[in-house]
């Protein structure tokens, strides 16, 4: 009789514990994901994973909101941009709008901005999926327009369009609105060229310089492959910055008044002339003889005039450029082995020659050069062209001998690459999303 209780004892053992793992396996399996706070109420970081895949799921989508607050007008870019695994985001898609006038033309009344601003948000509303709102950044960057206004003025803007972001779905930040330091605007526009020619993504590649010659101010912007660059660079000039696992070491900096129209009015005698004073005249030997004309700088507008015919214009105009730029300009002897592109005015006035076409190109220092000395040696009062021309052509070609290009050095031409804006907007994004990942 002890047997088979003996047994039957086992028998139900057995059962249990079979029983048991079956329970347990069951409910591991239908075990419930751990709750998640709502996007709103979490951390950036945990709210841009979101936005990430994870490592065998193919490709996600994460969007920037920029913009880009100019002296003459404003313009948003919305980038989207594809991402998969560890990889170096790829851009899908750019929308782009632009409106006009810039912030600083509401100075004295800054709630009249509101309206522009709300606009763009609409287009990004549009252009971002309402599921990635709250985990899509909104900044604005302003260049040489608020910079040049008094700063009580700029931070009155600043603060209305601060408060229309964070009213707005996007996420907004502390650091959302602000001044762009010019030397932020060179190295943007430099992540932007080299992410759009492939040459950022790979460590081993070889990147290529950035020259920029805005309205208000001009940068160079290019990585030393010789030590001694970075050793005998001043030291505000050479920037180290990590993007795409990456760190990048870059020699950069602005030349705040040596753009184009700054260039202008400094050429054309007007840095000395007082705007507020009896006269707004101009003379400079850089116009066409007897030329007589309106130039409007600044909320100025300038009387310019023409010498009388007399020495010839090429070499009176070039003996003034040199003075307006004499010591202001540092070399950087290693960029004249580097290959560059340049962007804004100096495509626009290779344009205007015709030495190239919209969609881009070379040129040579020596083309500057020579096509300064043909525009400057046929100026006449009924002349087609821009009266400034000759002026602007003498200046770049200055300039660009200044910063260290021999006149055989050649530089490549873009307004876009690939179809997208040569612009700082891109870097400035990338710039941004990667301080939010590290925050």
């Amino acid at each position: 009789m002890k047997k088979p209780k003996l047994a039957a004892v086992f028998l139900f053992v057995g059962c249990l514990l079979a029983y048991l793992m079956f329970v347990k396996r069951h409910y591991t399996a239908t075990k419930p994901e751990a709750y998640k706070l709502p996007p709103h109420l979490r951390p950036d970081s945990d709210r841009l994973a979101d936005n990430r895949p994870a490592s065998s799921a193919g490709p996600s989508y994460q969007y920037g909101i920029m913009f880009d607050a100019g002296s003459t007008g404003t313009r948003i870019h919305i980038f989207k941009f594809q991402i998969e695994n560890n990889d170096a985001p790829k851009l899908a898609h750019e929308t782009f709008r632009a409106i006009k006038p810039g912030l600083s033309a509401y100075a004295d009344e800054p709630e009249k901005c509101t309206s522009g601003v709300l606009e763009l948000l609409e287009v990004a509303k549009t252009s971002v999926p309402p599921s990635l709102w709250t985990v899509t950044p909104v900044v604005l960057k302003a260049t040489a327009g608020l910079r040049l206004l008094p700063g009580e003025k700029a931070q009155h803007l600043l603060d209305r369009v601060s408060a229309l972001f964070v009213e707005s779905p996007f996420l907004s930040r502390d650091d959302s609105v602000s001044i762009m330091d010019g030397t932020d605007e060179g190295i943007s526009a430099w992540i932007t060229v080299n992410f759009l020619t492939g040459d950022l993504h790979r460590a081993d590649l070889p990147t290529v310089g950035m020259l920029d010659l805005g309205g208000g101010s001009t940068q160079i912007t290019f990585s030393p492959q010789d030590e001694k660059t970075i050793q005998t660079s001043p030291i505000d000039y050479i920037r180290s910055f990590q993007m795409f696992n990456h760190t990048h070491t870059v020699y950069s900096h602005s030349y705040l008044g040596l753009g184009l129209m700054s260039a202008r009015l400094a050429v054309l005698g007007g840095v000395d002339a007082s705007p507020w004073g009896t006269s707004t005249e101009l003379v400079s030997p850089c116009l066409a003889p007897e030329y007589l004309g309106r130039w409007e700088h600044a909320d100025v507008v300038y009387t310019v005039k023409g010498q009388k015919a007399g020495e010839p214009v090429y070499e009176a105009c070039l003996t003034k450029v040199e003075k307006v730029l004499y010591r202001k300009v540092m070399k950087a002897s290693e960029a004249a082995d580097m290959n560059f592109y340049a962007f804004s005015y100096y495509y626009d006035r290779a344009v205007d020659l015709g030495v190239i076409e919209k969609e881009g190109g070379t040129i040579r220092v020596s083309d500057y050069i020579d096509a300064a000395k043909r525009v400057c040696s046929g100026l006449s009062v009924s002349s087609q062209q821009s009266p400034f021309l000759c002026l602007d052509l003498v200046y770049i070609s200055v300039l660009l001998q200044e910063l260290g290009f021999p006149p055989h050095k050649q530089f490549k031409l873009a307004r876009t690459i690939n179809q997208v804006e040569t612009s700082w907007a891109l870097g400035a994004t990338f710039h941004y999303i990667e301080s939010l990942k590290r925050h």
